[in-house]
């Protein structure tokens, strides 16, 4: 058997996203024991260096030129080049507009359905009318949350067993240089006191960062935890941020907000050890993968009650309602001066964290295109 992937999303410097999931799809396919399955892996240019090495069962197909690839360049080559694939896999929105073989597609979310005034209009028609299509000539839509699944059948009228759920995995902590900061080097470096609350994304109205602030400042002293307590935010500048950054001074907490970009693995790694707890109040989220990361590092989480977000947290979060302030401030205060459910919490999320694994994704991915291409 054949099986054609577009491996566009996973042959990128940095990844984040869909990036990410197409990276780490591809290494654990090419890591199956499978001598019955030929990888075919479509590209626009040359692989990097990270993508898994050429084998007699994994290699790359070149098309160009790039533009327009999936419109026509990739077409083309389906239906004239022999031998065809038994199946072709798009780990993206995007998959081939014409297609003599089936298709299998993945939707991460439908964060421009709920939330299109956060897209530039020319991608915005983009992802709405080449999604459409390619969901119209699916035969499988691979999803990564029950509550993205539920969004996409809405949205796009489809039956529920066209829609499949294969939750994504988590990568494992990996040292990348032999310094691991103290705390104290983190308190010199960064400024950051002893007591903190941490989140960590990217800087964007979804992620509902402005009323985590306007909850951080209803917090009320009287614990010893609370004096010096800061709310640190890490994460890049993503799109119509500037209310963010305004929001300490407008909630009067400027001088217990600390904003940081570019934080290496290493330091983000001790952030999350030495943090009190994790808040993610996001409006929605095709998965939440944020979640499992700050359990992977003992760090106990509070996120939102709604979305997808339930489903990457289960019994090891406390729930908010992200529209309301002081249901967050509540929560925040509860867990930070609460050890037994802090521990209780961090021990949950361990046991949650292993639910969760690429391998088993690659896994349940194969099985849907084994079915699709009639070898199973």
């Amino acid at each position: 058997m054949i099986i054609g992937i577009d491996g566009n999303e996973a042959n990128v410097t940095k990844r984040v996203g869909i990036s990410e999931y197409a990276f780490q799809l591809l290494q654990q396919l090419s890591e199956l024991q499978r001598p019955d399955v030929t990888f075919r892996i479509y590209l626009k240019q040359e692989p990097l260096e990270h993508l898994p090495q050429t084998t007699q069962n994994w290699y790359y197909r070149i098309l160009r030129p790039g533009k327009l690839w999936t419109q026509w360049r990739l077409p083309l080559d389906l239906y004239l080049h022999n031998k065809r694939p038994d199946v072709f896999f798009s780990p993206s929105h995007y998959a081939p507009r014409f297609s003599p073989v089936p298709t299998v597609m993945s939707i991460m979310d439908v964060a421009y359905v709920y939330f299109p005034e956060l897209f530039a209009q020319k991608d915005l028609l983009q992802l709405r009318n080449w999604t459409a299509y390619s969901v119209k000539n699916a035969k499988k839509i691979l999803t990564i949350s029950n509550s993205t699944r539920d969004d996409i059948i809405k949205e796009y009228k489809v039956s529920r067993n066209k829609v499949v759920v294969t939750y994504p995995g988590i990568k494992e902590i990996v040292s990348l240089t032999p310094h691991v900061y103290s705390m104290n080097e983190l308190r010199s470096t960064y400024g950051v006191s002893d007591n903190f609350v941490l989140f960590v994304g990217t800087l964007q109205p979804r992620k509902n960062i402005t009323r985590l602030i306007e909850a951080f400042s209803l917090i009320k002293k009287g614990d010893p935890r609370m004096e010096n307590l800061q709310l640190v935010i890490i994460g890049r500048k993503g799109w119509l941020y500037e209310d963010i950054l305004a929001a300490p001074k407008k909630y009067g907490v400027a001088d217990r907000v600390k904003f940081l970009e570019n934080i290496d693995d290493e330091a983000l790694n001790l952030f999350y050890k030495n943090a009190l707890c994790y808040v993610l109040p996001s409006l929605y989220e095709g998965f939440g993968l944020p979640v499992l990361e700050a359990m992977q590092r003992g760090c106990p989480v509070i996120t939102s009650n709604i979305s997808s977000l339930p489903e990457a947290g289960g019994d090891a979060a406390l729930y908010v309602d992200p529209k309301d302030p002081e249901d967050i401030a509540a929560k925040i205060t509860k867990l930070i001066t609460n050890d037994k459910l802090r521990q209780e919490l961090i021990e949950k999320g361990k046991k949650q964290v292993a639910k969760f694994s690429w391998e088993k994704t690659a896994k349940e991915t194969l099985a849907v295109l084994e079915e699709v291409a009639g070898k199973k």
